[in-house]
């Protein structure tokens, strides 16, 4: 039985498990491919998951462990290194472990159908790993990108700093936070949602809810929306080649 997996913290919800479970039994390989969860609640327990999973080919990366998991790693891939995240690892049969980030092409090719002339410019709202791979996935693009942080910084603006001008001037809206992700659907990214327009594309990287609060908020005041569903799809697919490959 050749082992998938994920490595995360609080995964129990996992997009991953569902979803390679489903096409493992669509395409007939449930015999010759399993994927678990590898729940732990700190990075330095990961060698010991490789110890107790010698079958293990390839794994999925999510929260909170998209950056840590890289010293432990021993190569990255040309995006993984240029992104400084990795959401994908390849396991090879001499035991190597080789870092890929998929989330940016799962986030470029869903953004792509959407995208008009006048999306020139994104806000970025969190500064996280995934946040990285949007970044880098948007300069791919020619877009041009500002990020969002709680506090100000040489890199960042805070949300205080956001008003109409800048809303105005940034037509894409990326939460790459966490905030609105079941079970508290309540929370979203504290951004003046009046200036919203039309001509806004506001995208979550959240899945779960469908539509998060700010979705709905961006929805109201006529913006194109989006949640993270088919970059969870294409990425998943990506990491399948990797595997594979």
């Amino acid at each position: 039985m050749k082992k998938l997996g994920l490595l995360g913290r609080n995964i129990g919800y996992s997009f991953s498990r569902n979803y390679f479970g489903d096409k493992f039994t669509k395409e007939g390989i449930a015999n010759v491919y399993s994927y678990n969860n590898f729940d732990i609640p700190n990075i330095n327990e990961f060698p010991e998951v490789l110890k107790n999973n010698t079958e293990l080919i390839g794994m999925n990366v999510t929260i909170p462990y998209k950056e840590e998991v890289i010293p432990f790693l021993d190569e990255l891939s040309e995006n993984a290194s240029a992104i400084g995240a990795v959401n994908t690892i390849k396991i090879t049969p001499e035991g190597k472990l080789i870092g890929h980030n998929t989330d940016y092409f799962g986030f470029m090719e869903s953004l792509k159908p959407l995208l008009k002339p006048h999306h020139k410019k994104a806000l970025i709202l969190g500064t996280g790993g995934a946040a990285k791979a949007v970044i880098f996935a948007l300069e791919k693009l020619g877009i041009e990108h500002q990020s969002v942080s709680r506090s100000r910084s040489d890199q960042t603006i805070s949300y205080e700093d956001l008003d109409e001008t800048i809303l105005k001037d940034h037509l894409i809206i990326v939460n790459c936070t966490p905030l609105g992700t079941f079970p508290n659907i309540e929370n979203y990214p504290n951004i003046p949602y009046k200036h919203l327009t039309d001509k806004h594309i506001a995208y979550d990287l959240i899945y779960n809810p469908e539509k998060t609060t700010f979705l709905t908020k961006a929805e109201s005041n006529g913006a194109t929306i989006k949640n993270g569903y088919d970059m969870l799809v294409l990425q998943a697919e990506k990491a399948w080649e990797i595997w594979n490959g």
